[in-house]
């Protein structure tokens, strides 16, 4: 008999928001959510931890339904907390089902099986990245443009050191869409924002940017803001008024 992860009365590992056949946008959410599968229970963490950003990107989703209503963008959202299975990780990384985070130890991580690992991507990890496959897949089939946005969300406090930035840029080889939003968001007066900062892109630790973006050769940017800013409706709602206006101006010369 097949072992599940999920029961039937849990949510399925993504969420599609269908968005306007005129626009040009695909926007990815990896860490929308902070549940876990009632199967892991709360994987030895207390409910503090769970709320913390090791377990979810704090605002990324409403940030991100925010940006794809401005934008008239199709959004993909992965539900289920990344301490069940990083969405934004290779499955091969030690990253992808982590047993540290933050120097919190995540117990019900510890000692994981092979099989329980799989079980944990065949619910999770790869119903996400089929539906992002397959969204891909039919613009294309249709000759439609796609510009991929990939959200994310980072602590404003990372081992005791506060972090400066209010926002940062993200890309590697492909440079186009990058470098271009990082320049408008520094022609904003008090803005601080990172060029590969607080993280950069990497081959072996990244998935999405990599996989979709440089593999599909699409124009891409991952976007990271801080969570201070983002961790209610009106913070979001400027984030997403601003990238948006950016974004709408930026784009064109793209496609």
């Amino acid at each position: 008999m097949e072992r599940h992860l999920l029961f039937p009365d849990e949510p399925v590992a993504v969420e599609v928001v269908a968005g306007s056949s005129a626009s040009p946008y695909f926007i990815t959410c990896d860490h929308a959510g902070q549940r876990l599968p009632r199967a892991l229970g709360t994987l030895g963490l207390t409910q503090a931890d769970l709320e913390r950003h090791i377990a979810w990107d704090i605002g990324a989703e409403g940030l991100s339904r925010k940006l794809a209503l401005a934008l008239g963008a199709t959004l993909v959202l992965q539900p289920y907390s990344r301490l069940a299975i990083d969405c934004n990780r290779p499955l091969i990384h030690e990253g992808s089902i982590a047993t540290r985070s933050e120097g919190t130890e995540i117990p019900g991580n510890l000692g994981l099986s092979v099989a329980d690992a799989e079980l944990r991507a065949r619910e999770i990890f790869n119903p996400y990245h089929e539906r992002i496959c397959l969204e891909l897949d039919e613009r294309n089939a249709q000759s439609a443009p796609t510009v991929l946005l990939l959200m994310h969300s980072f602590t404003p406090v990372y081992h005791g050191v506060s972090r400066p930035w209010h926002a940062g840029v993200l890309y590697q080889r492909d440079r186009r869409l990058g470098q271009a939003l990082l320049s408008a968001l520094r022609g904003e007066p008090g803005l601080v924002i990172g060029d590969n900062e607080p993280y950069s892109l990497s081959d072996d630790s990244d998935y999405g940017a990599i996989v979709y973006g440089e593999g599909r050769q699409l124009p891409h940017v991952e976007i990271e803001i801080r969570q201070d800013l983002i961790n209610d409706d009106g913070g979001q709602a400027i984030w997403a008024e601003r990238l948006a206006r950016h974004l709408q101006a930026i784009v064109p010369a793209l496609l």
